[in-house]
């Protein structure tokens, strides 16, 4: 598996042959100029977490062109839907098997609306349960015990990526308590330094992932890791 940041909470992961889109906000992201072509950026899925336009703004463009499907929750699945896109509808706690491997649809403690005020229904996150391990995508959200759930029911993750930017979200504080709670000591922050809102240290992010046996990977926006 490999995942190559994008900038923000964008991330493009390839599982075998398959490419997924996670919340694609690249063209508006001032941070990502000159680092990431948008018309270059290749899907066969898009995973929206929430509706909010830092995740979504380029989910339509990059659908159109490339046919990707859009997984989200029901509003925004059809939301995407009536613009001509194709795309799977899930809500909490539901999984369903696709090529990539095995995606389930869990909670998140933020809020949702589509860039036209439509409802953009409850916010997510992606646990994907693939050939070499367990990916965990909280999307935007405060820490939530209901985290604990996840290895409890088997799905122990050996990846996680989290927000840390606070303000909006979790700080790295609460994702490292986050990554306490799935039992997990590897995680891709994201949802950062993007808005003057959400600047941190991110020195001091990876001193207190570390302080505590953990690692906080922070790439740099074009960067890909390989897992």
């Amino acid at each position: 598996m490999t995942i190559k940041y994008l900038g923000h909470s964008a991330f493009q992961i390839v599982i075998g042959d398959k490419v997924l889109l996670v919340d694609p906000f690249i063209s508006d992201n001032g941070l990502a100029k000159g680092k990431v072509n948008v018309d270059e950026i290749e899907a066969d899925y898009i995973l929206l977490t929430h509706g909010h336009e830092d995740h979504v703004a380029d989910a339509e463009s990059i659908g159109k062109r490339t046919g990707a499907t859009i997984v989200s929750n029901f509003e925004i699945a059809s939301w995407y839907e009536t613009k001509g896109l194709k795309a799977h509808p899930m809500n909490h706690g539901g999984s369903k098997v696709f090529e990539f491997g095995k995606l389930k649809y869990v909670q998140a403690v933020h809020s949702s609306v589509l860039p036209d005020g439509t409802y953009g229904g409850n916010p997510g996150g992606f646990v994907i349960s693939h050939d070499n391990g367990i990916l965990y995508i909280s999307g935007d959200t405060a820490l939530t015990y209901d985290m604990k759930l996840l290895p409890m029911s088997g799905l122990k993750p050996d990846l996680c990526i989290f927000p840390i930017g606070d303000n909006f979200t979790m700080d790295y504080a609460d994702a490292a308590r986050a990554s306490d709670f799935v039992e997990c000591n590897t995680v891709i922050g994201c949802h950062y330094d993007t808005f003057g809102y959400i600047e941190i240290s991110k020195d001091e992010a990876v001193k207190h992932f570390e302080e505590r046996n953990k690692t906080l990977l922070l790439p740099k926006i074009g960067e890909t890791l390989t897992f």
